[in-house]
């Protein structure tokens, strides 16, 4: 199976709704908060190319990009096969 990394903020609507899509696929996701946690935030930048908003979503190291980014690969069929899923 896919590993799924998602760096989050508290509180955050995007976050809830690209977890809940993962969710909804039946995967296993790693949440990264990066509400308090400047480290963190720093190495997402760093992983997301400089993007800072969140969440920013890894699967298997691949840059997903963001909870909008996410729902597009789904939409077009892409998001399964990554997930191990197709």
């Amino acid at each position: 199976m896919a590993k799924i990394e998602v760096y989050t903020k508290f509180l955050c609507p995007y976050c809830t709704r690209a977890k809940a899509l993962l969710d909804r696929k039946g995967v296993n996701v790693e949440e990264i908060d990066v509400t308090m946690d400047r480290a963190g935030f720093d190495a997402m930048v760093e992983r997301a190319g400089g993007r800072r908003t969140v969440p920013q979503i890894f699967i298997d190291g691949q840059h997903i990009g963001g909870s909008d980014d996410l729902a597009a690969l789904d939409a077009k069929g892409g998001l399964d096969p990554l997930l191990g899923k197709g």
